[in-house]
């Protein structure tokens, strides 16, 4: 009988209730795939690792930087280089350059200045208490730093807090490259994309952290990164704390680190 109904129908009534019909669809698709895209929004990332530096980031910065630079590269040429370079002064990678007796003078100078920043060798405020956080989440934990193996060293034997890998210096390339946080990801195996880096260096360690493809955040106890500098850098860290105390709330917001 229905057959027999619709059989009956003219063609413009046919055409009028096509495109009815069409006209219906066309209204409801949308509606659809906004419900659909609805959980990847909430959706949480994976974090399985987290990748720290060590000066200044896990020990309470004290190696007068300014002063190990021009002691290095004398008065004129650290104005020069500091002019040059607004984000920072990357002092290794202008002694690479260098004859070999240069070299051997600026890193026993570089020496110096690192045996004092050891003797004073303070644990930053929240490290501990992070890195009982991540244990308790069963997150691992790295270092990277461009100072040298025997500073991880002595910093492991005083506070007792181990990070496994720690690379020093002596890994090459070493930061901003990001070949040492990549070799720590392939170590532990794990994608990049579940782990972040957190320093206190927008030019090291956010910069080894985004060529890598990890998650960033940059310590910024002083205030001393604005918006400028991120668009100078072209480096924009994924999160920004002035304190490590802080980070343990971003991870918990942000990530899901269900083992």
């Amino acid at each position: 009988m229905c057959l027999n109904f619709s059989f009956r129908l003219s063609p413009f009534s046919m055409t009028f209730l096509l495109s009815r019909s069409l006209i219906s669809l066309t209204l409801v698709r949308p509606s659809c795939s906004i419900s659909m895209a609805n959980p990847t929004m909430n959706a949480k990332a994976r974090l399985r690792g987290v990748v720290f530096d060590m000066d200044g980031t896990l020990t309470v910065p004290v190696i007068d930087f300014g002063a190990m630079y021009r002691a290095v590269l004398g008065e004129d040429a650290y104005k020069r280089i500091k002019a040059e370079s607004p984000t920072g002064i990357d002092i290794l990678h202008h002694i690479e350059s260098w004859s070999p007796d240069k070299q051997q003078k600026a890193y026993e100078i570089i020496a110096d200045y690192e045996k004092q920043g050891i003797d004073k060798l303070q644990i930053m405020p929240g490290a501990a208490e992070l890195c009982g956080f991540l244990d308790s989440k069963k997150i691992k934990r790295g270092l990277i730093t461009r100072n040298v193996q025997k500073a991880i060293d002595i910093f492991h034997q005083r506070y007792e807090v181990i990070f496994f890998p720690a690379l020093g210096r002596e890994f090459r390339p070493y930061k901003p490259n990001p070949d040492p946080l990549l070799h720590i990801c392939s170590t532990w195996g794990i994608q990049p994309n579940e782990v972040m880096m957190v320093g206190d260096s927008l030019k090291d360690d956010i910069a080894c952290g985004k060529r890598a493809g990890a998650f960033t955040c940059l310590l910024d106890e002083t205030g001393r990164y604005g918006p400028d500098d991120f668009s100078v850098s072209g480096l924009q860290p994924d999160f920004k704390v002035d304190s490590l105390s802080k980070i343990q709330n971003i991870l918990e917001t942000n990530f899901d680190m269900n083992p």
